[in-house]
């Protein structure tokens, strides 16, 4: 008897680039723009790095100005204002990060366990719309609202009878500093609400529908299936996070700027502004921004690696 030949099924050929530009091109058209702008505001501006080794004149240019080496990076980490500055920075970076991360993590939990869609919508918009506002509005809003003897807070809390003198929320160091981390907290907690929402919302409901047969209550399907299932998101947000503990923001700290809390409100940002911008300072300026570029890549790299090393798919 012949032996029958085994058919084989042909390899399906391989797709090429024209194939999905012909099906996709609508997308492959609207992601120009986003792609330009990255390009444009990001990589256009890695050959002006170049400033932060050199003693850079505008009036000379590039060629004309003369090549320092790491000159500036010595001046820089001799100076007593940068490492206050640096000091500050990290203090309150890691409490935004150590008070700020677990709030839309609570929350989206808090909201998923509403049962009336309708309150659960409204509650989630009005969390998220402080996102939207700039620093500048919410700064000229606290100033009204915390003022020590005309303010709207201390006003109430003084006709309840809860203090017999204005708090100087904004006006003195120590009471700045809460102030001013909670302000971020209402101010970032509602839109990173959301994201958790949706890392819920792609949980399957039949593992609920398993736990509900099994008689668990809310709290234990919450910690053991819904935290679970979102413990991914949680890493990567945490991992991004951690890369901007030497970020500050200029706009944030302005907005709060006061003499009498200038022991803490003098940040990286500030000191960029202060002895690099304002003075024509441009070397010195470019050399602390890619000092806090540098310092939060390692950051990222190495909680990324202790990610992987737990366990967890990380970042990168």
């Amino acid at each position: 008897m012949e032996k029958k030949k085994m058919e084989v099924a042909p390899m399906p050929r391989k797709k090429g680039l024209a194939v999905y530009f012909k099906r996709d091109w609508q997308l492959y058209v609207l992601l120009i723009f986003p792609i330009a702008c990255v390009i444009l505001f990001n990589y256009m501006a890695y050959p002006g790095l170049r400033m932060a080794f050199m003693d850079y004149k505008p009036a000379k240019g590039y060629s004309g100005s003369e090549w320092v080496g790491f000159e500036t990076f010595q001046k820089i980490f001799r100076d007593k204002d940068f490492l206050r500055a640096l000091k500050n920075s990290l203090i309150f970076n890691f409490l935004d990060l150590l008070v700020g991360f677990p709030m839309p993590i609570l929350l989206a939990l808090l909201l998923n366990e509403l049962r009336y869609p309708k309150f659960k919508k409204l509650t989630q918009t009005i969390l998220y719309l402080p996102h939207f506002l700039s620093w500048v509005i919410i700064g000229s809003v606290a100033l009204y609202l915390f003022k020590p003897s005309t303010g709207l807070v201390n006003i109430w809390l003084m006709n309840m009878g809860v203090i017999k003198e204005g708090i100087p929320f904004l006006s003195e160091k120590w009471h700045w500093a809460v102030t001013y981390l909670l302000i971020y907290v209402w101010q970032t907690m509602g839109w990173g609400t959301i994201i958790y929402l949706a890392a819920i919302t792609g949980i399957n409901g039949e593992l609920y529908e398993a736990a509900d047969i099994d008689g668990a209550n809310r709290w234990q399907k919450i910690w053991s299936i819904t935290l679970p299932s979102i413990k991914g998101t949680i890493v990567t947000l945490l991992i991004m996070n951690l890369g901007r503990v030497m970020g500050s923001n200029f706009e944030r700290l302005d907005s709060f700027d006061n003499v009498q809390v200038r022991d803490f409100q003098y940040q990286l940002a500030i000191y960029i502004y202060d002895k690099g911008l304002s003075g024509g300072n441009y070397s010195r300026a470019t050399a602390v921004g890619l000092f806090q570029s540098l310092t939060g890549l390692i950051l990222v790299l190495a909680t990324d690696k202790f990610a992987k090393m737990l366990g967890e798919d990380g970042l990168i």
